[in-house]
């Protein structure tokens, strides 16, 4: 009887020892997804009506699909190439800010296409890869990518320009991921219709 008691209390702690690892390893995958994934946690959870459980459950699902993504290196001239062709975007955008946020979206699909992402036919596979390994950047182009389809004024395509050359910088090599740091050819910036920019 002694023997069957010990045996009992030893599956008892096991079970609690399991449950105690489970519980906590819960809570810091929870603590780990939002720290990885920052404004677009939030954003997963407002999604979800609130449930945290059911974003976390698909921010993880992102982490597992595309984690072990490697981003292609750009060549010298690719490189200098979508350079000059965020700055065509940018005096674009004096003139004609529709098209030029049209651009940038398309050029920013290509950017993250050649660098090794999914394809931006569809933009939410390709955000949903970009959210795991450049989540601080990501608003701008999901900004960007709205402000083409659902006709925004000329001040909400200018804000959201300027935010996704954030995501630009990083994909081009010019920024560190994590950083709201702008790259080294953030020289410009649009500012509607009066076709004013600054250094």
């Amino acid at each position: 009887m002694t023997t069957t008691v010990v045996i009992i209390i030893a599956v008892v702690l096991v079970v609690a020892a399991l449950g105690f690892l489970l519980l906590r390893g819960r809570a810091g995958g929870g603590q780990g997804l939002r720290r990885r994934f920052g404004p677009e946690y939030e954003r997963a959870v407002a999604e979800h009506g609130g449930d945290t459980k059911a974003a976390e459950r698909e921010l993880a699902e992102r982490v597992k699909r595309h984690g072990s993504l490697h981003e292609q290196p750009l060549s010298p001239d690719a490189h200098e190439a979508y350079a000059g062709r965020w700055a065509m975007v940018q005096e674009t955008f004096v003139d004609s800010p529709r098209e030029a946020v049209a651009e940038a979206d398309a050029l920013l699909a290509r950017l993250a296409r050649d660098r090794g992402f999914p394809d931006g036919d569809s933009f939410e596979e390709q955000t949903a890869a970009l959210s795991v390994h450049h989540a601080g950047q990501l608003d701008g182009y999901r900004r960007v990518h709205t402000a083409v389809h659902d006709r925004g004024s000329t001040e909400e395509m200018r804000a959201a320009l300027v935010e996704a050359r954030a995501l630009f910088d990083v994909l081009l090599g010019d920024a560190p991921s994590g950083s709201g740091h702008r790259g080294r050819h953030a020289t410009r910036t649009p500012h509607g219709a009066e076709g004013r920019t600054t250094a």
